[in-house]
C-alpha cells in the first residue's frame, strides 16, 4: 500500500488503534495524567485537614461582644441585649498548658459557701498524653480545699479524659470520657446537698450519677485554666456561672444552643465569659478577666459538631 494514498493511510491507523492492547492504553493514560491526579488529591487532603470543607468555616460568626446581659439598676434583673442568636463565635481562647490562664479577681458575686450554683463551659483538650488534672476553671481557696473546680484527667483512678466536678477531690466523675481534639460541653450543677455533672458531645448528653456531698466554696480569684490545680491545654469557650441549680432540661437546652449559646437564665446569671476575642464578663457584673499568654484564635473549627 502506498502511503501517498491518504485514504489507505487513514484505514491503517484505524486498524492499529483497534488492535492496541487495552492495558497499554491504560498505562499511557496513567503516565500522562497520574501526577496531576496525585497533586489534586494531596491539595484536597490538605484543605480538608485545615477545615476548608467544614461547613462551620462558612457559617456567619458572632463578633466579640455582640450579645450581653444588662443589669436593670435597683432591680437586680438582667436582660439580654444585642444580636443574641446563638451564632458560633468568631474566636475562642487557646491555652498552652504551661503558662496561659485567665484570672478574675473579684468573685464576690459568685455563689459561695454551700449555696446553689451551676457552671457551664465548652472545651477541647488538645494534649495527646493523658493529663493528671487539667482545670477548665476553678474558684475558691485551693489550699484549704474550699473551692469548686471542673477538670479533665486520670487522677484519683479516673479514666483518661474523665471530666471531674468537685471542691478538691474526685467524687463526681462524668458518665463518659471525652476525646482529645473534640469539642464538648460540660455543666456542673450543685443544689446545696447533691452535685451532678453533665457532658455533651456528638449530639448526646451524658449525666453522671448524682453524688451527695456538701460543698463549701470561699475566697477568690476565679481562674479559667487554673495554675493552682493544673493548667489547661486546648481551647475553652463560653463559660457561664449561675447562682441557681439549673434543671436537667435547662442544661440540655443550653447544650443544644451550641458553642455560641447565650445564657438560658439571665436573671440568675452572675458570670459570663464568652472568650470570643477577649476575657470580658458580659453578665452585667463587669468581672472582666486578665489573660496571660492566651491566644484568641479564629481557626478553631476542627472537632466541633453542632448539636
Amino acid at each position: 500500500m502506498s502511503y501517498k494514498d491518504p485514504k489507505g493511510l487513514l484505514e491503517e491507523i484505524k486498524l492499529l488503534v483497534k488492535t492496541k492492547p487495552k492495558s497499554q492504553s491504560a498505562m499511557e493514560y496513567l503516565m500522562t495524567y497520574g501526577w496531576s491526579i496525585l497533586i489534586i488529591a494531596v491539595v484536597l487532603g490538605a484543605l480538608s485537614f485545615l477545615g476548608i470543607f467544614n461547613s462551620t468555616t462558612f457559617t456567619p460568626k458572632a463578633s466579640p461582644g455582640n450579645c450581653q446581659a444588662i443589669k436593670n439598676s435597683g432591680l437586680g434583673v438582667s436582660n439580654l441585649e444585642g444580636a443574641c442568636n446563638n451564632q458560633i463565635p468568631e474566636y475562642v481562647a487557646g491555652f498552652n498548658g504551661g503558662s496561659s490562664q485567665i484570672e478574675i479577681s473579684n468573685t464576690r458575686v459568685l455563689p459561695g459557701g454551700s449555696s446553689n450554683r451551676t457552671v457551664t463551659a465548652w472545651a477541647q483538650i488538645n494534649t495527646t498524653s493523658s493529663p493528671s488534672a487539667d482545670y477548665i476553671l476553678f474558684y475558691g481557696n485551693f489550699n484549704t480545699e474550699n473551692g469548686i473546680g471542673i477538670w479533665i484527667g486520670n487522677a484519683c483512678g479516673n479514666s483518661n479524659y474523665s471530666v471531674v466536678f468537685d471542691t478538691i477531690g474526685c467524687t463526681t466523675t462524668s458518665a463518659t470520657t471525652v476525646q482529645s481534639k473534640t469539642w464538648f460541653f460540660v455543666a456542673a450543677e450543685y443544689n446545696g446537698s447533691t452535685k451532678t455533672i453533665y457532658t455533651g458531645y456528638d449530639g448526646k448528653m451524658y449525666i453522671a450519677n448524682t453524688v451527695i456531698s456538701e460543698d463549701t466554696t470561699s475566697g477568690d480569684p476565679l481562674y479559667i485554666s487554673s495554675p493552682v490545680g493544673g493548667l489547661f491545654q486546648g481551647y475553652i469557650s463560653n463559660v457561664q456561672i449561675y447562682n441557681v441549680s439549673l434543671s436537667s432540661s435547662s442544661i440540655n437546652a443550653l447544650y443544644q444552643e451550641g458553642i455560641g449559646g447565650v445564657p438560658i437564665d439571665p436573671q440568675n446569671l452572675v458570670g459570663w465569659w464568652p472568650l470570643n476575642g477577649n476575657a470580658n464578663d458580659y453578665s452585667g457584673n463587669q468581672n472582666d478577666g486578665i489573660s496571660t499568654n492566651v491566644i484568641f484564635t479564629s481557626n478553631w473549627y476542627g472537632g466541633y459538631t453542632q448539636p
